[in-house]
Order: C-alpha cells, then structure tokens, then sequence
C-alpha cells in the first residue's frame, strides 16, 4: 500500500510499499517517529483515506472496491475509533456520548444496554448522567473507549489514546484496552510514539520515512547517535 501527497514536484509519499497482516485478536502497536507516517496507515486502515496504490483487506473484503456510502456503513459495523483528544460532544451526556455509533449505525436494540455494560467496564458506572465537560480527561478517555467498542467492532484503531494524558492515568488506559481487548477478542491497532506505555503488546510494527517494519527498529536519530 503506497499514499501519496500532492502532484509533480511537490509529491510527499506519506506510505512508501508498506504490507503486513493483523490477525483477529491481536494487540499491535505502531511505532515511530513524529512525520513517519504512523497516522496516515491509521487513516489507511480506518479507512478514513483511500491508497494512492494498493488494497486495504478487511475481514476478507477487499475496501477499495467500497463506494463511499458501503464504506461509512462498513466502517460503522467493523471498526471502532479512539482518538489523542477524546472529541466527546461536550452538550450531551456521557451515556449520550458513547451511543452515537449505535444511532448513527440504527442498531439500538439493545444499545442501552450494552453501553451500560461498557461504561461500568471502564469504571463510569457513576458518571453516566454528567455531561462531558464536567468529568475529568482521564473520565473522558475512558468514555471514548467505550464509545468505540460499543459496536462490537472487529477492529479498534487507536491513533495515540495516551497522548494527552498523565503517566498514571496512561497507564490505567493502556491496562484497560488491553483487557478489554481480551474480553472480547477484538484486533486492537494502536499508533503510538511512545514505546514505553506499552508492554507486554502481541506485536510491533515500526514506521520509518513511510516504510514498515516488523518489531522495534532503531529510528534515523538513535542510528546517527
């Protein structure tokens, strides 16, 4: 898979031939220096871009094949977002907040309830009714996971979900996608530049100048070093 910026002189190839496989359940993370690429294979994957070249396999379907509105209604279905900011709707509620893919999708037979199970997962049982900009950012973090597992997604990508947060409050989050991820056997892809948030991960794919590679790979300053 290649993406390309621009046209003529002025081209940046963002992703450079990059081809790996993810299986079902793993815990990945993406590694790399800022400007590497990292968010633009998360927008690859998430399907929030199209490839300049190659494909993009989802479950076996082959998503450059999609039209637009078959992509918005796959990506509903099979993938769930957390972002570095938590980009919850601060006018509504934290229960409100995580039911939005499930509203969005028009699957609210048991919406309540699953986001119910969710939130009290994430230990927010007791936040449910207070709107977002009166819970703390660790609180906010927390509801942004649940939002993005509550359609039961096969894939979670998560571009930097520690970024904004403490050491210890990082670490609860790191922990809790983790488990998470367990529980419900869910393939989590997260992009991330700082290595040490995470241990113990399945698998780690490192981006350098667009290109990836398998396991931790020194970055162009620690090779000058």
């Amino acid at each position: 898979m290649t993406k390309i910026f621009g046209e003529g002189p002025n081209q940046v190839k963002a992703l450079d031939d990059v081809s790996f496989s993810v299986e079902k359940g793993e815990f990945v993370i993406v590694v790399g220096s800022s400007g590497s690429g990292k968010s633009t294979l998360l927008n690859m994957i998430g399907l929030l871009d199209r490839p300049t070249k190659g494909k993009v396999f989802i479950d076996g379907i082959d998503t450059t094949k999609l039209n637009d509105g078959k992509i918005s209604a796959f990506r509903n279905k099979k993938l769930g977002f957390i972002f570095q900011f938590s980009n919850l709707l601060n006018d509504l509620t934290v229960l409100e907040n995580v039911l939005l893919p499930r509203q969005i999708g028009g699957t609210n037979g048991s919406a309540k309830k699953d986001a119910l199970e969710l939130l009290q997962a994430v230990g927010l049982e007791d936040q449910i009714n207070k709107r977002t900009n009166k819970i703390s950012g660790g609180q906010a973090q927390r509801a942004a996971i649940a939002r993005g597992l509550v359609n039961r997604p096969s894939i979670v990508l998560a571009d930097e979900p520690t970024g904004n947060l403490d050491s210890v409050t990082s670490m609860k989050i790191v922990q809790l996608m983790k488990t998470m991820a367990k529980k419900l056997n869910q393939t989590f892809i997260v992009v991330t530049h700082d290595r040490k948030d995470f241990s113990d991960v399945d698998r780690i794919i490192t981006i350098i100048d667009g290109r990836a590679f398998e396991g931790e790979q020194p970055t162009e300053l620690e090779m000058v070093a």
